[in-house]
């Protein structure tokens, strides 16, 4: 599919759509995972929660409104579904965050392989540091031991398809940020990753070492003025990956 122009939208307020995305729709489809009881016992000690459900509904909720009023895209309510949930076939883009404490069933492992390589597009995002790298990255070994994870490189369309991006940002938690830094558990270097179909395809696609959700979550604090920076950082960088996603 032809993809749109780079550069459509300069200022991420402006709320001009672009009309080469007219009659493309999209859904937030959060997906609830399972995780081994160690990881999930150890999570909800310190975050009081589940790892699926992390910076919802606010992320989600803020995203969409963000790409409704940017794009030309219709955009529906987010929702939430199981993998094995028969609405997941309906929907081209899935969201997994916290993916460092995902742990696939078998049955999980099958749904992830047919569901990408029909055309579906899966987003990790907000994991951090060389453990959960692995983590994730073991997961994804099962649903295709035999393709790779390969970085996206600054050329690759999802930097240019909508905005023109120069740079992946590196988004901070709300934590790190207090902290003043932009990183956490050892995980330096942010980029963008991906898993390729046959025809070069970006069917999976990590957020590595950046927390895209928090920067969408609080992006109407109006107590971190300091924080809008990585607000808008994160809305343009997500939403050149679902204009990616739906037109590829």
């Amino acid at each position: 599919m032809e993809q749109p122009p780079g550069s459509v939208i300069t200022d991420i307020d402006s709320g001009q759509p672009a009309a080469q995305l007219d009659g493309l729709e999209w859904t937030f489809v959060r997906i609830h995972y399972t995780s081994p009881d160690d990881k999930l016992s150890a999570f909800r000690a310190q975050y009081w929660s589940d790892p699926w459900v992390i910076d919802g509904p606010a992320a989600e909720q803020n995203l969409s409104r963000r790409l409704g009023r940017v794009t030309s895209i219709h955009v529906n309510e987010p929702i939430v579904l199981t993998l094995e949930d028969e609405r997941l076939w309906e929907y081209p883009w899935i969201y997994f965050v916290e993916p460092g404490n995902l742990r696939f069933t078998p049955r999980e492992v099958e749904i992830m392989r047919e569901f990408l390589t029909r055309g579906g597009t899966a987003t990790f995002d907000d994991f951090h540091g060389p453990i959960e790298w692995e983590s994730v990255a073991g997961e994804l070994r099962r649903v295709f031991p035999d393709r790779e994870i390969v970085p996206l490189p600054l050329d690759h369309p999802i930097f240019s398809c909508f905005y023109q991006l120069a740079a992946y940002p590196q988004i901070p938690g709300l934590g790190s940020f207090f902290n003043g830094v932009t990183s956490e558990k050892g995980g330096f270097d942010a980029g963008v990753h991906a898993v390729l179909d046959d025809d070069g395809r970006a069917m999976v696609l990590l957020n590595f070492n950046t927390d895209m959700g928090d920067g969408w979550e609080w992006s109407n604090a109006e107590d971190y003025p300091g924080y809008l920076e990585f607000t808008a950082q994160a809305y343009r960088m997500m939403i050149n990956e679902v204009v990616y996603t739906l037109t590829h």
